[in-house]
């Protein structure tokens, strides 16, 4: 039976609807916390991504007559602890390990930190450069760290590869140092080498010049940006970048900073496997 209100309007029509729009309202709301729910899901799956990925970087300035240099790059790994399955992925393939910095943070156990490092020894020798976080430690204790799993620490510094018949040459910059400190070790260094350049912030490679001789560059620090809404983030997406005189590889790291979350640049290390080409 229906009902009128005192303006001829059908009262009994009215609730009906109200009812009908309060259901659809509901409907739209709990679709949007689903659909919430599930985005943060991803963007949580891809914050733990233990992916590795393989890249061949061809040179016709590399060393002929020795081998291809395998590396296993692994950057920003901040709070994470490394998956058993990166280490299989890349155990037996690398000739070397680089962390390209932010192997830790404030906060981070160095329990965790020794794990990680005791995982990474299993590939091959570790090298390690600093980044930012890292200072925020006690610098002491992971020295300690780094002796008793013999790592290489390149600060300002550079190393020449023995099993590479002393033809590639690692340069290591502090985080934050400025093209003239990386110039410095350069010029130090034989012009027939081959020369591969760390770096926590790749915004040294903008600065390299020709006569530098640098053929490539490993650095990580952005992530990524971590979290790109509609391609966009605070910085570019990691990737390997062509400039006139150098090769820059960008990681989006491996670790998160503040929330671990992430989207549009999956936390990721490489294999890199550089050769004449």
């Amino acid at each position: 039976m229906l009902r009128w209100g005192p303006d001829n309007i059908c009262t009994t029509c009215a609730g009906k609807l109200k009812n009908q729009g309060d259901g659809m309202i509901g409907i739209l709301l709990a679709a949007a916390l689903v659909g919430t729910a599930l985005l943060i899901l991803m963007m949580v799956c891809k914050a733990f991504a233990d992916t590795v990925r393989e890249d061949v970087l061809a040179f016709g300035e590399y060393p002929a007559g020795i081998d291809d240099l395998t590396i296993f790059f692994i950057s920003d790994i901040h709070r994470r602890s490394i998956h058993d399955s990166i280490i299989f992925k890349a155990k037996g393939k690398a000739d070397v390990v680089i962390i390209g910095g932010d192997l830790t943070e404030k906060g981070v156990p160095f329990s965790r930190v020794r794990e990680n490092l005791k995982k990474l020894i299993e590939i091959a020798p570790v090298y390690f450069i600093w980044g930012n976080n890292d200072y925020e430690v006690d610098i002491q204790k992971l020295g300690e760290l780094f002796r008793e799993f013999d790592v290489t620490v390149l600060k300002n510094k550079s190393v020449f590869l023995p099993a590479f018949d002393n033809q590639i040459v690692l340069i290591g910059t502090d985080y934050g140092d400025t093209i003239e400190s990386m110039q410095a070790i350069l010029y130090s260094i034989k012009k027939s080498a081959f020369r591969i350049v760390l770096c926590h912030s790749p915004v040294l490679a903008e600065k390299v010049a020709e006569s530098d001789n640098v053929s490539l560059i490993l650095s990580g620090h952005t992530h990524g940006g971590q979290i790109r809404m509609f391609g966009l983030g605070p910085y570019e997406k990691g990737g390997i970048k062509k400039y006139p005189w150098t090769t820059l590889l960008v990681s989006n790291g491996y670790g998160t900073s503040l929330l671990p979350l992430r989207l549009g640049a999956p936390a990721e290390t490489h294999l890199l496997t550089v050769k004449k080409g």
